[in-house]
């Protein structure tokens, strides 16, 4: 069964940080682009940060470039969001999204063949 899981989120005040995980099972993250994507309580999904399948390109939404850092370690099948300075409106539900395209990575969910089940993320004193 090929799936990913997210995990790491949680509840954290204003200028908290978290790390999100998202971990493959039943296939290899090697040369999948993967995109961090969310979706706040009544607003579009966004994408948020996404990394190219050789881990060369990234990039970032303009609402959280300087305080989010995406990277992968092939080894553990996993990729992370290192997510600094945590704002409340960065409370969404947060999913992961594996892609099998090669260059620049890019937020067109379409690309996306496989989706994790979400991890939420509330910044709130």
């Amino acid at each position: 069964q090929l799936q990913l899981v997210e995990s790491g989120g949680g509840l954290v005040q204003p200028g908290g940080s978290l790390r999100l995980s998202c971990t493959a099972s039943g296939f290899t993250l090697d040369y999948y682009a993967i995109g961090w994507f969310r979706q706040a309580p009544g607003k579009e999904r966004e994408g948020v940060s996404c990394i190219s399948g050789s881990g060369v390109s990234t990039n970032y939404a303009d609402s959280v470039k300087g305080r989010f850092t995406i990277s992968r370690d092939n080894a553990k099948n996993t990729v992370y969001l290192q997510m600094n300075s945590l704002k409340p409106e960065d409370t969404a539900v947060y999913y992961c999204a594996a892609g099998y395209y090669s260059g620049t990575c890019y937020y067109l969910p379409t690309l996306y063949a496989y989706w994790g089940q979400g991890t939420q993320v509330t910044v709130s004193s």
